[in-house]
This record gives structure tokens, C-alpha cells and sequence, in this order.
């Protein structure tokens, strides 16, 4: 395989376009000043192993090349076929890429050789492992001193909401969109066109430029809609019926995943009707699909009042050297805890163990802050503020909590031991009497007060004392590192995913999480 050697040795023509890209793309220069050091002869040799262990013959291009390629093409945020254009024409590209020397004006690699690199790395998570490689050649800039930094690792976890690139449809629109899928693929392994398909199949409805203008019913009518459902799913039904009919060798794998679509679009949006046929179902499946060019896309929310539709992306950020460790990215309808165990997975690749996390509340409960407590580690977050008292009545704040002995005191003085996660119950007898009762509970006569403990009311009870004293308040506000970084990965990506489905999205936070961290390795060699 040919290998990637580029020159060290800037020539003048170099140095002036060094000079001219260091006032507003500053990364150019860092990376044709560490272009061998970020691809030496080790680590090339893992980009050629991805090859040898998938069997698909040499590449077109040197891997090396073409991973630069993908670190520009995401620091530009520029499209494959405009990647592909500027890697002839842009001065700056042919520079890092070690062609400016040479005359051809030919591009450095094509549009089918970037993507296949592209599904390559991630098929043998590479990515990971270019992100892991930046991480070293931050830590070896001259700027970076090991010991100027902290023993202990400082690691701050955030996320932001992504919008998905697959378009979100409503019931009657994800239903058509699936069987025009069908339809055309069914076209394209027959050899005719989808006209002749719906003809065939007796699905007029596909043809119509779009269901809703297919149908063509006045939708204001009350029974119109569930009327209009009705026969597109009839349809629908025939087209399946004579797809089933054809040979077993048409169904090929990109027809089976919108067969598989209109299926699960079926099956969680429709219900039976009592006079018969079907209805849209009353309340919303659980994991709605809601897109049927990216099935992993989901509904999710940031706040009550914020929406969005799409994926999380997740971040792990070593707070003392301000580096990307990890990332994860998951759809917008599940728990920030669910990410954690790939932010652990990424940093236990780089034998990277937090000895002190710092989250939102929306990670408590997750595995990553479970081992590191378990470690001996310390957690920083802010704690659940736990139900309103009601208005004029004492709140569990005002209840004193004695972990060590394991006790509970109201504010007249009344002892009741606890359990976590168990409800206390304080003696009636001694409730009743109490002067204090009606500014306590609102119990009927007979009844004393009770009061929730947490399953984790050790830990709620030590982020509270924290939240009390100003170097408790200053370290929850270190935090604000990974707030800051999340915020310049945002700034270049924009609000909306480059690609459909998790992985490759995944792949871009990663590649996005690569040129983060030679950012701050070009300004470690500032520093120097």
C-alpha cells in the first residue's frame, strides 16, 4: 500500500501561505507544522490494518491522506463534493494534503473514495482512534506541562440537542413515504418505473406528487381523515400483496428496510377500529419513529418548554487540559444516563479513569457516577431540589438528617429513624399534641407527618452541604468548562446532523472532537 510521506521542509511558496492562513485559519498552520508528527510510521500502520481486516483490497489513495482530508473537510464544514473540489483548487487544502508541489490540478481523492474511507473508519472504529491520537499529540506540544497539571482527573460530561437530517412526518406521511419507497425500489429491480409498479400493484396513490394532494378530500370534514387513512392503507396492503407475489431474489436490502418501516410505522401508529379498518392509536407509542429516512431519529426535549427532534450528543472534556476523552451520541427520547457507559467505554480505551466527575443532575444516577463514588472518587453536581413544600408548611429542608446515625428530626425536636429510599412515618401521638402541626402537615387527625428519603439520600445530603459554603459553590462552577467547549463544537457543527443515523453521527462528534483538540494543541505551541 502506498504510504503517505509528507515533506517537513517548508518551501517559501509555504511559508507565505502560512502566514496568510495564521490570521483566520490558524489550524492550517498546525496542521502542516505536525502533519508527520499526527501521521508518524505507528500510526499510519493502524490506518493500513483497517484494510487488511476488512478484505476489501488496497486503497485508491494512502489512508493517512485521506483521514487529513476528513479533519479539513470538518474544519471547513465542508460538503464530499466541495472536499473533493477545493483539494484541486484551495491552495491551503493541497498544502496540509502535501500536493502543493506538484502541478496537476487533478483532486486528491473522489467523491466515492472519501465516503468509503469514511464508512471504513467507522466499520473498524478508527474514529475513536484518531480522537485518542489527538489526545497524545496535545499532551507532546511544547506548551503542554505534565506537571502544571493537576494528578487527579478533573472530567466535566455535558450535551446539546441535535436536530436529525432525516424530515419528521406525520402518521399519513410516513405511511406514503414508506410505500412510494417500496414502489420505487420494486421500479429498479424490475427494470420499469414506478408508474407501471403502482399500476400492477393497484396503488394509484403513489403516483401523486405528494399522499395528501393524492387523496384530495376536504380535510376540515369530520370523518375525512380517518376515511382518507383508511384507503391509503388499503393500498398499501394491495402493494404489499403484490410485492409478495414477485420473486424472492427482488426483495434486495434496501427494499427490506422500507418494508420494514411502513411495518414498525403500522404497528405504532394505528389501532383498530370498532366499525372496522383502522385508527390513528389515541396517545403516543413508546420510541415513536418519526422519520423514514433515518430510523434512529426520536422526539426528545431539553426543558419543558424546548423540543427538538433528533439525537444528543454527549461530550466527556478532561477539565485541566480542556481535551476531548469522549463521546456518545444517542437519540432524543432516551436518558442522559444511558450515554455514559460509551463515554466510560472511550476513556478506558485511553486507561483514562475519572477521579472526580462533574455533571448535571441529568447524569446522577448514571454507571459513570456510580464508579467513580464506588473508586472513591468525588462527584460534583448540584442536588435534586425535591418536591415544593406547600405554602406555609415546613419542607423536608427543614427537617434535620443525620446520615451517620441514620435519623430524621422535625423542626419541634421528634426523632424517627430512616432507611433510604423508605418512606418515615413520625408517631401520631406525639404529632398530634405539637404546637407546631399546622405549620407541618395538613394529616388528618390520627396521623403524624411523614416524609420521602432518596435511594441515594447519603449522596443528596453531601451535595447539599457543598451547595452551602462558597468553595462548594466555586467548584460546581468549574463546570463551565465543558459548557464551553460543547459551545465551540456547536458554533462549527450548527444545530442540525450531518448525516442520518447514530453512528455516522457519532463519527462526526468524534471528528469534530479531533479538531477541538488539535485547536488546543496549536494553542499549547503558542503558549510554548
Amino acid at each position: 500500500m502506498e504510504r503517505w510521506k509528507p515533506t517537513v521542509e517548508q518551501s517559501a511558496r509555504e511559508q507565505r501561505l502560512l502566514k496568510l492562513a495564521g490570521k483566520s485559519r490558524k489550524l492550517f498552520v498546525f496542521l502542516r507544522e505536525h502533519q508527520h508528527e499526527l501521521f508518524d510510521e505507528a500510526f499510519q500502520d493502524e490506518l493500513e490494518a483497517m484494510y487488511r481486516q476488512t478484505g476489501q483490497g488496497q486503497a485508491p489513495q494512502p489512508p493517512a491522506m485521506m483521514c487529513m482530508a476528513l479533519l479539513v473537510q470538518a474544519y471547513t464544514q465542508t460538503s464530499d463534493a466541495e472536499a473533493v473540489c477545493l483539494s484541486a483548487t484551495d491552495s491551503r487544502w493541497r498544502m496540509v494534503l502535501d500536493r502543493l508541489g506538484t502541478d496537476e490540478d487533478e483532486p486528491a481523492f473522489s467523491q466515492g473514495g472519501l465516503q468509503q474511507f469514511r464508512e471504513r473508519l467507522i466499520a473498524t472504529e478508527m474514529d475513536r482512534r484518531l480522537l485518542e491520537r489527538t489526545v497524545e499529540v496535545a499532551k507532546r506540544t511544547k506548551g503542554f506541562d505534565s506537571k502544571k497539571t493537576p494528578k487527579t482527573l478533573r472530567v466535566g460530561v455535558d450535551s446539546r440537542p441535535l436536530e436529525g437530517a432525516g424530515r419528521v412526518e406525520d402518521t399519513l406521511n410516513l405511511l406514503g413515504h414508506a410505500g412510494r419507497k417500496i414502489a420505487e425500489g420494486m421500479a429498479l429491480v424490475l427494470g420499469t418505473d414506478v408508474e407501471e409498479v403502482c399500476q400492477q400493484a393497484d396503488a394509484p396513490l403513489l403516483m401523486a406528487s405528494s399522499i395528501k394532494a393524492g387523496l384530495d378530500i376536504d380535510w376540515s370534514a369530520p370523518d375525512a381523515k380517518g376515511e382518507a387513512l383508511n384507503r391509503l392503507c388499503r393500498q398499501l396492503d394491495r402493494l404489499m400483496a403484490w410485492v409478495a407475489k414477485q420473486s424472492a431474489s427482488c426483495v434486495a436490502a434496501p427494499l427490506t428496510r422500507y418494508i420494514e418501516a411502513l411495518a414498525q410505522v403500522r404497528e405504532q401508529d394505528l389501532e383498530p377500529r370498532p366499525e372496522g379498518g383502522v385508527q390513528i392509536r389515541q396517545g403516543v407509542a413508546a420510541d415513536r419513529r418519526i422519520s423514514i429516512e433515518d430510523a434512529d431519529m426520536r422526539h426528545g426535549r431539553k426543558s419543558k418548554s424546548k423540543r427538538f427532534n433528533g439525537y444528543k450528543q454527549h461530550v466527556g472534556i478532561d477539565l485541566d487540559t480542556e481535551l476531548v476523552v469522549a463521546c456518545a451520541v444517542t437519540p432524543a427520547n432516551r436518558p442522559e444516563e444511558e450515554a455514559t457507559d460509551a463515554l466510560q467505554e472511550d476513556m478506558a480505551h485511553q486507561n483514562l479513569f475519572p477521579d472526580v466527575l462533574l455533571v448535571d443532575r441529568a447524569y446522577l444516577n448514571s454507571t459513570m457516577a456510580e464508579d467513580v463514588l464506588a473508586s472513591g472518587g468525588d462527584l460534583v453536581c448540584r442536588p435534586w431540589r425535591g418536591a415544593s413544600a406547600k405554602p406555609g408548611l415546613f419542607g423536608k429542608r427543614d427537617f434535620k438528617v443525620n446520615i451517620r446515625d441514620g435519623t430524621l428530626t422535625c423542626p419541634a425536636g421528634e426523632v424517627e429513624p430512616f432507611e433510604p429510599g423508605a418512606v418515615v412515618h413520625f408517631d401520631p401521638e406525639a404529632c398530634g399534641p405539637c404546637k407546631l402541626r399546622p405549620s407541618c402537615t395538613q394529616a388528618a387527625s390520627g396521623k403524624g407527618r411523614s416524609v420521602t428519603m432518596g435511594d441515594d439520600e447519603r449522596l443528596q445530603q453531601r451535595l447539599r452541604s457543598r451547595l452551602k459554603t462558597r468553595a462548594g459553590r466555586a467548584q460546581l462552577r468549574e463546570r463551565v468548562g465543558v459548557e464551553h467547549r460543547l459551545a465551540h463544537l456547536a458554533n462549527r457543527q450548527g444545530p442540525k446532523a450531518r448525516y442520518r443515523g447514530t453512528r455516522r453521527n457519532l463519527f462526526d462528534l468524534r471528528r469534530l472532537g479531533v479538531v477541538q483538540n488539535l485547536e488546543v494543541a496549536a494553542r499549547y505551541q503558542l503558549a510554548a
